[in-house]
């Protein structure tokens, strides 16, 4: 049994594809339900809570029936530009729907929420993540559970974090967290891609990520909705361990595992933490 009765401030990422309708892009407002419930009983049971979602440019695709248009390319033009315009309208319809969502189901259990949306400038000018950090700190004492993605409106490729694991490992470090959750399509990290390999191995625990743990993510990819991979998880737990997280990667298929991976269940892969003296946050930002 894993013991995390001492982590009280826990970052929880949720992937697009476990919080949408495949069929559909839309908002599958059961599991969203189910895991507002979860969040809402770790905090009631005195953690701190951040939440990071992914979800709204799905969202915003279904809303404005762009979907198949954007994911086909068709009329959209031949350059980069044209598909990031339609990327940035779907976001701001679908960050607002998806905020909204969130707001009313929380309501429903008397728990306050917020909206936090960052880009790779809030990490890394000094001063931003500064802000960052005080925005954070006093919503968690006001007992808000946050939740947080990309502002994709108004990203680009120069000020773009580029997935939801890598932001929310980020977030982990900016608020000191002592547990990360990742919330996958699959059970964990395995040796290779256990949809195109059946003899992958399945690997419960790390305790150091050296290059032989990061070649185990390259073959992975993520879902169609999604933009990472295991490869981006690996990356994502750099940062985190580093920083002085522990961190989990699990199946987001059934979320009754947050508080089960909380009870200290062997649920996915416990990477431990492993924390840099020297850890500055930006130095973990690709370069432009």
């Amino acid at each position: 049994m894993r013991n995390f009765s001492g982590h009280k401030r826990i970052v929880i990422k949720i992937g697009s594809s476990s919080i949408t309708h495949p069929e559909t892009g839309g908002a599958d407002l059961i599991r969203i339900e189910k895991l507002v419930r979860e969040l809402t009983d770790l905090h009631n049971g005195g953690r701190d809570v951040i939440l990071v979602s992914s979800g709204a440019i799905s969202v915003g695709l279904k809303a404005a029936n762009i979907k198949d248009v954007y994911y086909s390319g068709e009329n959209t033009g031949e350059g980069r530009d044209d598909k990031l315009q339609i990327k940035q309208a779907a976001a701001a319809i679908g960050q607002a729907r998806l905020m909204m969502i969130y707001q009313k189901i929380f309501s429903e259990y008397n728990q306050l929420t917020a909206q936090v949306l960052m880009t790779k400038r809030t990490v890394r000018n000094d001063l931003n993540r500064y802000n960052a950090q005080n925005t954070f700190s006093e919503l968690l004492k006001l007992g808000v559970i946050p939740v947080v993605n990309e502002n994709d409106t108004i990203s680009t490729y120069e000020i773009q974090l580029g997935d939801n694991d890598t932001l929310s490992a980020m977030v982990a470090a900016l608020v000191s967290a002592d547990l990360l959750i990742l919330l996958s399509d699959i059970d964990g990290l395995y040796t290779d891609d256990p949809r195109r390999n059946p003899e992958a191995v399945f690997i419960p625990e790390i305790t150091d990520l050296s290059q032989d743990v990061d070649s185990y993510g390259k073959n992975s990819t993520g879902s169609l909705s999604g933009t990472g991979g295991m490869a981006t998880k690996l990356k994502a737990a750099h940062i985190a361990v580093s920083s002085g997280a522990d961190m989990i990667i699990a199946n987001a298929g059934d979320l009754n595992n947050i508080h089960r991976i909380i009870s200290g269940e062997d649920i996915g892969t416990f990477i431990h933490a492993k924390r840099t003296p020297d850890f500055y946050l930006p130095d973990y930002l690709e370069d432009d």
